[in-house]
């Protein structure tokens, strides 16, 4: 089954490790990286998806951070 992520995190490089980690465990990007600024918090953000083939049945209790 493939698995689907969604990576967000505010624009530093604390945003590039969560990718680079995802990366290491095996996930793939999948299209291209978002950078919006968040009025709220008044900062910018950045997203990439990825995306990783597993064996398996998918249930939403899966946890994707853990595969």
């Amino acid at each position: 089954m493939q698995l689907y992520r969604f990576l967000t995190a505010d624009d530093s490089s604390d945003f590039c490790h969560k990718v680079s980690a995802a990366l290491a465990k095996g996930w793939v990007l999948y299209g291209d990286p978002t950078y919006a600024y968040d009025s709220a918090n008044e900062v910018m953000r950045c997203g990439q998806a990825v995306v990783k083939e597993v064996e398996g049945t998918y249930s939403p209790d899966l946890k994707l951070g853990d595969q």
